[in-house]
């Protein structure tokens, strides 16, 4: 394969990753938060958290672009403070990635969170267990499966966010050029070699997760 196919490859894998895993740390984090705590605005809050999933992504990225733009509040930070801008950048891909997917990471930590029986949590408590070490050895585990599958299906997705990153990002091979991007370009152009190599490897690896992902929760579930 030429470079022209190996670069997506490489900085969507770059990107999903980075995003997935603060994805994860941010994820884990606000689940656990919502499903355990009571505060006000909770409503409020949790519905700005989903609102990626319901939104167009393209409108996603337009959001981001105002606020991480020029004029944008982070934008004038970064610049003033750092003299840097993300826009247009292989950050600003996984800042995309990392919005659209949050969602999917929160939906299942927090289904798993509160799937957990809090009798266990407080019989930890009663035996004298930090809440960090309940977290840890007790939420954490059981509620594991859940967890994995946010994991997964949040890195799944931000492997093949488009709009939001198209918006923020542009098209920049080598630098901001993802599968996604390529595939799209590469029809536009006619390049239908490129974007069949391209749209095959995002359709098997998609598969293979998915697969994976079904056959380990069915082995969780018979143990």
């Amino acid at each position: 394969m030429n470079k022209e196919i190996i670069s997506p490859i490489l900085l969507s894998l770059r990107v999903a990753t980075v995003a997935t895993f603060f994805t994860l740390i941010v994820g884990v984090f606000l689940s656990w938060l919502f499903a355990r705590k009571k505060f006000p605005g909770k409503d409020v809050i949790e519905a700005l958290i989903l609102l990626p999933m319901v939104l167009p992504p393209s409108v996603v990225g337009y959001l981001l672009l105002i606020f991480f733009g020029k004029r944008g509040p982070m934008g004038i930070f970064l610049e003033n403070t750092f003299g840097f801008s993300v826009i247009f950048t292989w950050i600003a891909c996984t800042i995309g990635s990392f919005v659209v997917s949050l969602p999917l990471m929160y939906q299942n930590c927090k289904s798993a969170f509160t799937s957990v029986d809090t009798r266990y949590e407080d019989a930890a408590r009663t035996l004298g267990a930090s809440g960090w070490r309940i977290f840890t050895k007790v939420t954490v585990p059981l509620a594991w499966p859940g967890i994995v599958s946010g994991f997964i299906l949040s890195f799944a997705r931000a492997l093949g966010e488009f709009g939001a990153t198209m918006m923020i990002a542009g098209n920049i091979p080598g630098k901001t050029q993802t599968i996604p991007i390529a595939i799209y370009f590469a029809v536009e152009i006619g390049d239908t070699r490129k974007a069949n190599i391209l749209m095959g490897i995002v359709l098997t690896f998609g598969y293979i997760l998915i697969f994976s992902l079904n056959k380990w929760l069915k082995t969780k579930r018979m143990n």
